[in-house]
């Protein structure tokens, strides 16, 4: 397999575990937007949010509560971002379904995400849209 999160999985690739059960393996990311910035996967291999099944995907939010709750408190943190990225148009480097825990400090220097304003009627045009695939 391709994988590098199954590859630090089956010990082929080294990591630095923060957390594990038998169904959620957590490390700290190698290339870390901020001190703590953790990576949180389900041992079984799915390729992001439309591939895995709801169970898998509590398992892991449970888990990243706890490590955000544990990050918060021991690097002094003053807020946590919690993001998944789906797709490469997303950012989605690893194709093996992850949530981020990154840490965020008053002054880290990101940005938040700009918000952009609808256009008349597109707002109710995209959530009919949406609404009706649900």
């Amino acid at each position: 397999m391709g994988c590098v999160f199954c590859k630090i999985l089956g010990k082929d690739i080294p990591s630095e575990k923060i957390f594990e059960t038998d169904k959620v393996y957590a490390f700290l990311d190698n290339r870390p937007i901020n001190r703590g910035h953790t990576l949180v996967i389900h041992k079984n291999h799915h390729t992001d949010i439309f591939d895995i099944p709801e169970n898998d995907l509590k398992d892991l939010i449970v888990v990243a509560k706890k490590i955000s709750t544990a990050a918060l408190k021991a690097l002094r943190a003053d807020g946590i971002n919690i993001g998944m990225n789906n797709k490469a148009a997303a950012g989605q480097a690893v194709m093996h379904a992850h949530l981020h825990v990154i840490p965020r400090f008053e002054k880290d220097g990101l940005k938040h995400w700009p918000g952009k304003n609808y256009a008349p009627d597109e707002l109710k045009l995209d959530a009919e849209a949406i609404k009706k695939e649900l």
